[in-house]
């Protein structure tokens, strides 16, 4: 069987653009795009070195009120032709700014999340592990670009509560400890990852022996925190950093003695007081 042929010379009818046509509902979009594309991204490392990981991709634009639809296939235009090769962190805001250009919006979403690897010793056998920590940028585009930073870090909580009735030990469980934050200049993943970490009772690490065990126990016992503690520390930390001027911070502990879990969250604006 042949392919059929447009005779040479011959016009090509103009396909119908649906989603370009209006819409009379007069009902407005915040965010309409594509979400879950998988795609590589590049990181320089704080000690001069690269990592290459994989990372969730979503786009969106705001639509407004009298078009009927987006374009979808052109937020993937876009990303694959500022980069056809792993995405890098600096090209995010040229893509978002891209975006609005291409499909004609007035704001643009760019979202992007990965896993990020560190290497952490042990804190007494100096025995080496990867830690693993969830990253997220996320850059809005309306005339200028918005750019920000999220890490999400495991660590260690000690009941301060626990501590002071009981008569052997404390309870203790794990957290997850997070903050998204806005700032100026350059600002390491790693630089974040250690805020994290000194807010909690004690670091988690990939690799532990016996004497690494007794110390991060002492460490944790020693240091009890609420989950109150935690953000309220973070906040301190988070507020004493000249290049951060935003952030939203949170704390879950996953409690081990209770079946539900603890939380804590702020939000802050350093430029504003609020």
């Amino acid at each position: 069987m042949t392919t059929p042929k447009t005779p040479a010379g011959s016009a090509i009818s103009p396909m119908p653009d649906v989603q370009a046509s209006h819409d009379v509902r007069n009902v407005a979009i915040d965010r309409v795009g594509v979400k879950d594309i998988t795609y590589p991204i590049r990181l320089r490392t704080r000690d001069g070195g690269e990592q290459t990981t994989v990372a969730t991709v979503n786009m969106y634009v705001a639509l407004p009120h009298y078009q009927k639809g987006t374009h979808m296939s052109r937020f993937l235009e876009v990303l694959n032709e500022q980069t056809c090769e792993p995405l890098t962190p600096d090209k995010i805001p040229t893509i978002a700014r891209a975006i609005c250009e291409r499909l004609d919006a007035e704001v643009a979403h760019f979202e992007c999340s990965f896993t990020y690897f560190i290497r952490k010793e042990a804190p007494i056998t100096k025995m080496p592990g990867l830690m693993d920590y969830r990253v997220s940028f996320e850059c809005m585009a309306n005339g200028v670009s918005e750019f920000s930073m999220s890490v999400a870090a495991p660590a260690a909580s000690l009941c301060p509560c626990s501590k002071e009735i009981s008569k052997y030990g404390a309870h203790n469980q794990r957290c997850r400890i997070e903050a998204k934050v806005k700032f100026d200049g350059m600002l390491w993943i790693e630089d974040l990852v250690e805020m994290l970490e000194r807010a909690a009772s004690c670091p988690v690490f990939a690799v532990l022996k016996r004497p690494d065990e007794k110390f991060v126990t002492e460490h944790a016992y020693e240091n009890p925190k609420f989950v109150e503690d935690i953000v309220r520390d973070l906040a301190l930390g988070l507020e004493a950093e000249p290049r951060i001027h935003w952030y939203s911070i949170n704390s879950e502990n996953f409690e081990s003695i209770h079946n539900h879990n603890a939380y804590a969250q702020i939000t802050r604006d350093k430029r504003s007081g609020s």
